[in-house]
């Protein structure tokens, strides 16, 4: 029987699991209909999604700890592929503010950038993703269940 700040706990959990794959799933979406498909700096995000929901399919059939540790190495790489896809964004935004208008320097330069056709900070929506799965696998009951056990601790399927 769990206790109520367990059962709390899970609601969570669940909450956090379904919250990181529906925003995949529309990330995923919104990529495939702008299609961002030029290149392997924009296929990454599509390929990442697409193995973050083979991982997270992964785990709701397995619930094992291998599948939350692959799951945290694949937000790891969302963090770094979110932060390389703003600068990406910036640069390419920077790029075309300066063919458009050599005369562009210092604050104009820069806020034509950010607010250029690339959006600077859509990317960051892949670090958003990541702290979600995170969260989800932070400290969960899995990961500490004893090697040869069948990794159930505390939280039901």
């Amino acid at each position: 029987m769990m206790t109520s700040s367990a059962s709390t706990i899970t609601l969570l959990r669940r909450a956090l699991a379904a919250i990181l794959v529906l925003g995949i799933v529309g990330a995923e979406v919104e990529l495939l209909l702008l299609k961002h498909t030029d290149g392997v700096w924009q296929l990454a995000p599509i390929v990442l999604n697409g193995v973050a929901l083979l991982v997270c399919g992964w785990y709701a059939l397995t619930r094992n700890a291998a599948a939350i540790r692959t799951l945290q190495a694949v937000m790891i790489i969302f963090l770094v592929s979110g932060g390389i896809g703003m600068i990406q964004h910036f640069r390419g935004n920077i790029a075309y503010a300066v063919d458009s208008n050599p005369s562009l320097a210092g604050r104009e330069l820069y806020t034509e950038a950010v607010m250029g056709s690339t959006p600077t900070l859509a990317p960051g929506m892949m670090v958003q993703l990541a702290l979600v799965g995170l969260a989800f696998a932070f400290r969960h009951p899995r990961l500490r269940a004893k090697p040869g056990s069948s990794g159930i601790v505390s939280e039901s399927r």
